[in-house]
């Protein structure tokens, strides 16, 4: 029976960063302390709002080339999730974050989780403008929005519904 160690660290955390702002705090000082935490959380804020952007600019680059964009995808996932954990307080959690934001850090990381990945589709054509199966083709005596508009309103449809209740 294989035990998962992620709720036991789960618990631990919190413990272990009170111990990180003790001995922090004893040797920097409890104001400077509150500083850098401070600190780290502004620059998680702002890395994740930059990384946001660039990730999806990546990925699509990577797909209009034709590319797997898996590999650009996990990066920009990992960096994401080193702004997080900068933004959590605590020194744990920036180390494991500045590890994160390290690039050699972040391809063993995806090597070792990209077999454990299903791709659920294939990147290899980009963007394409998919075809419909269904074309209405109307003449211009078919429809009017004259008539829509002599007509009131549909009190029986489930849009009128949905702004009545």
């Amino acid at each position: 029976m294989r035990v998962s160690l992620f709720p036991l660290f789960l618990l631990l955390l919190p413990l272990l960063e009170i111990a990180g702002f003790v001995i922090v705090g004893r040797e920097v000082g409890a104001l400077a302390t509150v500083g850098l935490v401070i600190l780290s959380t502004i620059a998680g804020s702002l890395l994740l709002r930059h990384q946001g952007f660039g990730v999806m600019a990546r990925v699509r680059a990577e797909m209009d080339a034709g590319r797997d964009p898996s590999r650009q995808l996990a990066h920009g996932a990992m960096i994401v999730l080193a702004a997080i954990l900068l933004i959590i307080p605590g020194f744990i959690t920036d180390i494991v974050a500045i590890l994160l934001l390290l690039p050699p850090v972040r391809d063993l990381a995806w090597r070792l989780l990209k077999n454990r990945i299903v791709m659920a589709t294939s990147f290899s054509g980009g963007f394409r403008a998919r075809g419909r199966d269904k074309v209405i083709d109307l003449d211009d005596s078919d429809y009017s929005r004259a008539d829509d508009y002599k007509r009131g309103p549909d009190h029986n449809s489930p849009w009128r519904r949905l702004k009545d209740d």
